[in-house]
């Protein structure tokens, strides 16, 4: 690009989550000849109970330039207000030190850790760039953080154009706000996914077996339910399985009650023929389960974004994921229990899903980067 002048940008990423989906991003900025980019990494991926995946983004060649340690005592609604409050702490120290530096800082999705940290950075001017702002989840607490992140950001890129018009309406502009779809799609591309023989030898897990890959996250905005939902769906787990069906079941991530579940799971499904439960896969271990599994099942946002374009079906359990614009794959459960389950994933199981996918936009990592070259350039 000549004499374009260096520009340098953050990346905040808190978990496994973002990671993957930032990461053809983070390849493509690499190889830009403006660009200084430096990784700041907090949240879950500091937390050993959740794996610890710092190390797979090491692991992915990726310097990380700070590390912010911001995790909560437990998953009380107490412990995570705290970890909020330790988290803008924390980042005002950082944006303190660091406000005259960056040119622009990345920022995605609707995590309380990624709202703390955006907002501690609004009285130093930092310009936040926002992806997967305008969308809407009812069932999570997250939809209030997404949008306020929103409010907060100076430049938006949404995964659909419905996403991008809703922002032209909730932040009253139509400056800076682009649908480039969702990145994460780019990960099917750009990273060679593991074939059934690596993932044996990897994860020490035969996916050549007919397999249900499944994450059950809780709803932090009906607290009520998420024991009940963890029991059910435990049941109907063991009832596959006894049939002969894998599960492969990540655990959930750090949210109120997240802990309720995993205790749920431990004790009801640890030793069970055929039920593997893991904390997690990393970007291509999780993408390479996804393509050679039958079905994935549970309320995890993967479902609703990726799983369409590997042709599977999905079966959506309440209410987490309500208000996201969906593919003809997924099939909504509201109020699941162990008959209706049954049923459903029975039907399912072994059906391969042939249409389209509404977030493949396509071509959305070049987007982003000429969009905020021509803005920071310009």
């Amino acid at each position: 690009m000549g004499n374009v002048s260096l520009k340098h940008i953050g990346l905040l990423t808190s978990s496994r989550a973002d990671f993957g989906i930032y990461l053809p991003l983070i390849r493509a900025l690499y190889k830009t000849d403006w660009c200084n980019l430096e990784i700041i990494a907090f949240g879950t991926h500091l937390s050993k109970l959740h794996g610890y995946t710092l190390k797979e983004i090491q692991q992915q060649d990726i310097t990380v330039s700070h590390t912010i340690d911001t995790m909560p005592a437990g998953d009380s609604a107490e412990a995570i207000a705290g970890a909020m409050g330790l988290t803008q702490i924390r980042f005002s120290a950082f944006w303190a030190s660091q406000q005259k530096h960056y040119d622009l800082v990345f920022c995605l999705g609707d995590r309380y850790e990624m709202f703390a940290a955006v907002m501690a950075g609004v009285p130093f001017g930092i310009k936040f760039a926002h992806l997967h702002g305008g969308e809407t989840t009812l069932g999570a607490i997250d939809n209030v953080f997404r949008h306020a992140i929103s409010h907060a950001s100076w430049c938006h890129f949404t995964a659909t154009a419905a996403y991008a018009e809703r922002l032209n309406i909730m932040l009253d502009v139509k400056q800076r706000i682009y649908n480039t779809g969702s990145i994460s799609l780019e990960n099917l591309i750009n990273s060679p996914l593991l074939t059934t023989a690596a993932f044996q030898e990897k994860f020490g897990i035969d996916i050549t077996k007919p397999t249900i890959l499944a994450t059950l996250h809780p709803e932090t905005v009906n607290l009520t339910v998420n024991t009940k939902m963890a029991t059910e769906f435990a049941q109907v787990v063991k009832n596959f399985a006894a049939k002969g069906y894998q599960w492969l079941i990540t655990l959930p991530n750090a949210d109120t009650q997240g802990n309720a579940i995993r205790e749920v799971f431990n004790a009801t499904l640890e030793g069970v023929t055929h039920v593997y439960l893991r904390e997690n896969l990393g970007v291509n271990g999780y993408f390479s389960a996804l393509k050679h599994c039958n079905l994935l099942v549970g309320n995890s946002s993967s479902g609703i974004i990726e799983a369409a374009s590997f042709g599977k079906f999905v079966i959506n359990l309440g209410n987490r994921q309500q208000g996201r614009l969906t593919s003809d794959n997924v099939i909504h459960i509201e109020h699941p229990n162990v008959e209706n389950l049954n049923i459903i994933i029975d039907q399912y199981v072994n059906t391969t899903y042939v249409g389209t996918n509404i977030y493949a936009e396509g071509g959305g990592t070049k987007k982003i980067i000429d969009i905020i070259s021509d803005l920071l350039h310009g």
